[in-house]
């Protein structure tokens, strides 16, 4: 299905499940609240897509995006008295974004949804992604706190979406995982990435290449 949304560009790669505070102070985007406050409680949607170079504020901005983000949904926003605004959003659907058009009060794309395409996911890569993330998150332990709380989940796409979110990793490998077209792919490559991570922290201990302590998973 193809929309129109109001678009914020990121310095971060997010994941459907993903809930995340902003903080909103700019010009555009405080527009971009108030139009989408006068909608439904259910229809407060707009797009984010990772900033591949340039910055989210000030006048130069984002100079190149990647085309492939989240669909966000407001489930809470307080406003403030210099008119900025703390939002807690939900990542509800992943989009592909055409050109961004930023001549408005805000910047809008029209954005098509990307189902993920259903597969039959081996156990046997369930099973070893599981084991893999796992024993990274114990390596990690050792530097940070614990990225993820709970259990994890059993279905596999919740599961590499789980993996996805939580795994402090470079970007460009971030958005290598989102777009991957279905579980048992995604659940592939971060079992390849994990190995990696955990091989590097073996050599030379250290923290991992990123931190992305402003995202958590919601499994709702």
């Amino acid at each position: 299905m193809n929309e129109r949304l109001p678009m914020f560009p990121l310095n971060a790669v997010l994941f459907p499940g993903v809930t995340l505070p902003l903080r909103v102070f700019e010009d555009r985007y405080r527009a971009m609240v108030h139009h989408l406050l006068r909608q439904e409680e259910e229809e407060r949607h707009f797009g984010s897509v990772a900033i591949r170079e340039g910055y989210e504020v000030g006048e130069t901005g984002a100079q190149s995006l990647y085309r492939v983000g989240v669909k966000l949904l407001i489930t809470e926003v307080e406003q403030h008295k210099d008119g900025s605004f703390d939002l807690e959003v939900l990542a509800v659907d992943r989009i592909r974004m055409d050109s961004l058009v930023s001549s408005g009060d805000f910047p809008v794309a029209d954005v098509e949804e990307l189902p993920e395409v259903q597969v039959t996911v081996p156990q046997t890569v369930v099973d070893t992604a599981r084991a893999t993330f796992t024993a990274y998150r114990a390596a990690l332990l050792e530097f940070r706190e614990d990225p993820f709380t709970g259990s994890l989940p059993k279905d596999p796409e919740f599961l590499s979406w789980t993996i996805s979110a939580t795994t402090p990793l470079p970007m460009p490998d971030r958005q290598a995982l989102l777009e991957a077209p279905d579980a048992a792919v995604r659940l592939g490559m971060a079992t390849d990435l994990l190995r990696a991570e955990l091989r590097a922290m073996n050599v030379i201990p250290s923290l991992p290449a990123t931190e992305v302590a402003r995202t958590k998973w919601s499994p709702n």
